[in-house]
């Protein structure tokens, strides 16, 4: 899934480029979720973010302490609530402390732009530019560049990939130092899906679970090693 998250302080824009960001990728033909990070909860009245974001994407999510869509009366992490996601793009407008997708940083200078971990930025939305991070606002270009280098780990901070965590990796992905092939959990020589999406297996789990489903069908008469395929309905 090719994801992009848009971070900035209140009232910096997020909202409204989150929205434009969606009808720009929806015109290179990929289909976009938008997923919005609260603090404060969701109201759902007409002039409201939330409803607004219904008028522009083809599916959307909300996660706060204060509730989640689809009406759940709790905080859920994005984690929990990416089986729901079937369209080609998620933009997460907030949730800056989230590092497992780059990033678009809308910043008014320098100082407040690094407080917004610029190592995980593709780009810096608006006129000042930060250290090698371009700055623009050609939003159309925005979605060329999140169609062509967006991306989401699973979040599972295995240290499969030889960092501490997936944002160490995230980051290497965004300076072109690794790419989603470094990513172990992703890349298993187990795959599982439930109801069609993927389920990322840390390497430890994949062993454990390789290990005892080859032992038992070694038990199995005719068994012959080789691909293995079990469906579960």
């Amino acid at each position: 899934m090719l994801a992009i998250g848009i971070v900035g302080y209140k009232k910096s824009g997020k909202t409204t480029l989150a929205m434009e960001l969606a009808e720009a990728i929806k015109r290179l033909g990929l289909t976009v979720t938008l997923a919005k990070h609260s603090h404060h909860g969701f109201d759902e009245k007409a002039d409201t973010d939330t409803a607004r974001f219904r008028t522009k994407a083809d599916m959307v999510l909300g996660f706060s302490p204060g509730g989640s869509f689809v009406a759940w009366p709790d905080e859920r992490p994005l984690a929990e609530l990416l089986p729901l996601v079937n369209t080609d793009v998620l933009i997460v407008e907030g949730g800056k402390t989230l590092t497992t997708l780059p990033r678009i940083i809308i910043a008014a200078d320098d100082a407040t732009a690094k407080d917004l971990d610029p190592e995980l930025a593709l780009a810096v939305y608006g006129d000042n530019a930060l250290d090698e991070l371009m700055a623009t606002r050609d939003v159309d270009g925005l979605a060329r560049i999140v169609a062509k280098a967006g991306f989401l780990l699973p979040g599972l901070d295995c240290g499969g990939c030889g960092r501490e965590n997936c944002r160490g990796l995230a980051v290497d992905i965004v300076a072109g130092e690794a790419t989603l092939a470094d990513c172990v959990a992703l890349n298993a020589g187990m795959k599982i899906t439930v109801s069609g999406k993927p389920l990322p297996l840390n390497p430890f789990v994949e062993r454990i679970l390789k290990s005892g489903i080859l032992g038992m069908l070694g038990e199995l008469k005719g068994f012959a090693p080789g691909p293995v395929e079990i469906r579960l309905d």
